[in-house]
């Protein structure tokens, strides 16, 4: 819990209990890709008495300083995303809604490659491939 202090801090956020049980709840959850009424939820199960608008203001100011990303994939709900500096990209299943990261080398440089090409300074990128994933196509 001090090291989540001394991390709120630095970003110029006071260390309020909100904001110190949502960075747990996204430190220690399973899930990397949470929407708000997914973190709702976790503090309902919790007995916590944090509303649903505290935890939109609260993932709103993580946004901002940089503590977590924040996605909009097909569904058109925010999912957010520790930011651990790690540039990644995502695959969408569109029957069941989950979300799984993958990195490739590969696809980095070439993407930095076109916008040299092209006179661009690539200061951040997204992909989203949507398919379904081995569980839905193993079903057929």
């Amino acid at each position: 819990m001090t090291n989540n202090i001394e991390e709120l801090k630095s970003t110029g956020l006071k260390a309020t209990l909100p904001r110190l049980k949502i960075l747990e709840i996204f430190q220690r959850a399973k899930q990397r890709h949470m929407t708000a009424e997914d973190v709702y939820r976790i503090l309902l199960d919790e007995r916590s008495d944090i509303g649903l608008a505290t935890v939109y203001r609260v993932l709103t100011q993580f946004e901002q300083a940089g503590i977590l990303d924040r996605r909009n994939f097909e569904s058109g709900k925010a999912i957010y995303e520790l930011n651990e500096g790690q540039p990644h990209d995502h695959m969408v299943c569109t029957a069941t809604g989950k979300v799984e990261e993958f990195y490739d080398a590969e696809i980095e440089k070439r993407l930095r490659q076109i916008a040299e090409e092209r006179g661009w300074v690539v200061h951040d990128h997204a992909i989203t491939i949507y398919g379904t994933c081995p569980e839905v196509n193993s079903k057929g």
